[in-house]
């Protein structure tokens, strides 16, 4: 701690080329801010400060231990307050930006406001595009790989798509056994918000087949719709696998084409990029991670390139 204090004592006679200005900064006499420097001196075996009645100024060695002093006051600073911290009890405004697919976050985001009734919660549903920084959001969850080298992100798991009727339709209508029967059925659609096209259908088929046509018989911009048709017999929907686990589960749902079916997908969870990310932010983050795909082991990476989608 001795060593300790001889390096803030330094810094801050280099900083205000005063003994005496040094000294009145730090609460103690330029007698013992003298003294200071002299015994690191001795111990570095260098000249630090030329000295005369006017003026103190650094040497070359001086100059060069400036740089490094610096440096190492900074880390104990930077580790200081990562303590600090690590022991806060996370509170304060948490704005997020999430997906429209409501049903995947909802319940986790209820569980996280029991667990820290000290944050509070400003959420933003959208699938459009976002600036995490520009646009003042604190984290953000998304679709697809991230690309934003301002931002640090954390895998939460992958998903899959799937095709999927009511027993009920599929006793009236039969079974699809390959993707051109769907040209005969009736097909429960997505159009993105934002740039208003139609979700594609990712489905494999034989080499050279021509692009299917589907049948456009219900277009609506949400999941909670298609759910809620499918269940009622009255159509095929192209779904994510977390959006209808129990009716999966208990049989109010049948997957079909399930050979041909390719499309995945993996969320992540992103936030501004810092050495220190708030305990507010960093309790969002574990919980998300921990929660809303709990078989899946998350993963933090520093993306590249543009901006979050």
């Amino acid at each position: 701690m001795d060593s300790l204090n001889g390096f803030v004592v330094f810094v801050q006679v280099a900083e205000t080329r005063s003994f005496v200005a040094a000294g009145r900064l730090l609460g103690v006499s330029a007698s013992a801010v003298g003294k200071s420097v002299a015994r690191l001196e001795e111990k570095l075996g260098v000249r630090l400060f030329h000295r005369s009645t006017r003026s103190v100024t650094l040497t070359a060695e001086g100059t060069l231990f400036l740089e490094r002093s610096r440096r190492i006051l900074a880390e104990i600073e930077a580790a200081e307050l990562e303590l600090s911290q690590a022991t806060a009890a996370p509170r304060g405004r948490l704005r997020v930006s999430l997906p429209l697919v409501s049903s995947l976050v909802l319940p986790v985001l209820g569980e996280f406001m029991r667990e820290y009734p000290e944050i509070e919660l400003d959420l933003d549903f959208t699938d459009r595009m976002v600036d995490v920084i520009e646009e003042g959001f604190d984290a953000v969850v998304r679709t697809g790989e991230p690309t934003d080298s301002r931002l640090t992100a954390r895998r939460l798991g992958t998903f899959r798509s799937v095709l999927v009727a009511s027993p009920g339709y599929l006793d009236l209508r039969g079974t699809p056994q390959v993707p051109a029967d769907l040209l005969l059925h009736t097909c429960l659609h997505y159009r993105f918000p934002n740039s208003g096209k139609l979700e594609t259908w990712a489905l494999r088929q034989e080499p050279g087949a021509p692009e299917l046509q589907l049948p456009t018989s219900m277009i609506c911009n949400n999941i909670e719709t298609r759910v809620c048709f499918a269940l009622q017999g009255l159509g095929i929907a192209y779904l994510p696998d977390f959006a209808i686990r129990e009716p999966l589960a208990d049989g109010r749902l049948q997957p079909i084409l399930a050979d041909h079916v390719e499309r995945a997908g993996v969320f992540h969870v992103l936030w501004p990029a810092s050495k220190h990310p708030s305990p507010k932010v960093r309790a969002l983050v574990d919980f998300l991670s921990a929660r809303v795909f709990p078989a899946t082991k998350s993963k933090t990476t520093s993306p590249r390139g543009q901006r979050s989608r």
